[in-house]
């Protein structure tokens, strides 16, 4: 194994359904402990039905699996990569077991999730912790590597997509195409605890910057909570209609808050939005997420090399620093919801 801190890699994802017969089991997996009414989760198990009852998730992350491979290959650290999910197979508790059969001690986390806050950070490393529990002292140490948001391997690839999603539109109509970056909605008490509102707002403002977007702004989408609960707003939607009304008729839809086209992205913006901007007469374009790009996969390679080497640059571009590398223990804490 490479001279180093850590003796293996561990990609960490929410996971997905395989087939119509897992949707339902997933999304009660999704859906344990919180307040979501059943209702929601049948509406949401119809999205998965329009295709195929299949999540693309899975094999996005395979395809980032094995460009991560090739790339600790090519360029070091020559260090294992596993992968496990919270949500689906394979599942952490049984990824962590095939790891400690293996022997491996240490390993670096990496999360598909490039912002802080409960859900996208704190979660996972409970999720890692409570797999490892069964294992005792065969069980490896885990250490999550910090969020990207910032980062040039994560904002350049995305820039270069809103870009070519502005160069769809004639250079007359360029400078008033509003770009509406989104994310997943998350409850207001989890957003109050945590940086993810600013970390989306610094990562929307320095990818406008670099791709020549004039009009943006950060909206949201897929909440799924109770009518009740408060959650962050706008709603893509809701915006889009907004935006109707002052007579916009073109804009770019920007993923900003995923890595890859999974089922929030297919079904929320390729489905719903798309279709409500064809009913209002708005030429919508959604631009692409990062996936495997290769100048994002060498992203995560140096994420993981800074780490391994215990070098002391963290790189990071904009107005916010790199983010920690060890969480505080107040850090992104559980909405009153979650908390035992």
């Amino acid at each position: 194994m490479s001279e180093g801190l850590y003796d293996a890699v561990l990609l960490v994802s929410f996971g997905g359904p395989d087939g119509p017969d897992d949707v339902l089991p997933f999304l009660e997996n999704v859906l344990r402990g919180r307040n979501v009414p059943r209702e929601r989760m049948l509406e949401v198990a119809e999205h998965y039905q329009h295709f195929g009852g299949k999540s693309p998730i899975n094999e996005q992350n395979l395809a980032l699996l094995a460009a991560l491979r090739g790339e600790l290959t090519r360029r070091g650290p020559a260090l294992p990569v596993y992968w496990g999910n919270r949500n689906w197979h394979p599942l952490l508790t049984d990824t962590l077991r095939e790891m400690a059969d293996a022997g491996v001690r240490r390993a670096l986390a990496f999360v598909t999730s490039a912002y802080s806050s409960y859900s996208g950070c704190r979660q996972y490393r409970e999720n890692i912790a409570a797999a490892c529990a069964p294992l005792g002292d065969r069980a490896p140490q885990v250490d999550k590597i910090r969020v990207f948001f910032n980062h040039p391997g994560f904002v350049e690839p995305m820039a270069s997509r809103v870009r070519a999603s502005l160069d769809r539109f004639a250079p007359v109509d360029r400078p008033s195409v509003p770009v509406l970056f989104t994310a997943h909605s998350i409850p207001t008490t989890m957003a109050e605890g945590c940086r993810y509102v600013r970390q989306l707002t610094e990562a929307s403002r320095l990818v406008a910057g670099q791709s020549g977007a004039s009009t943006w702004e950060l909206v949201y989408q897929s909440r799924s909570g109770p009518p009740t609960q408060p959650w962050l707003e706008p709603d893509v939607c809701d915006r889009i209609r907004s935006l109707h009304a002052t007579g916009v008729r073109r804009l770019v839809v920007a993923p900003i808050g995923f890595i890859s086209d999974h089922m929030e992205v297919l079904y929320d913006l390729d489905t719903e939005a798309a279709d409500l901007c064809r009913e209002l007469g708005i030429e919508m374009v959604r631009a692409e997420t990062v996936g495997t790009d290769p100048e994002f996969v060498a992203m995560v390679r140096d994420l993981i090399a800074e780490r391994h080497f215990a070098e002391p640059t963290r790189v990071a571009i904009g107005e916010l620093p790199a983010s920690h590398d060890v969480c505080p223990l107040d850090c992104c804490p559980a909405p009153a919801s979650r908390r035992p």
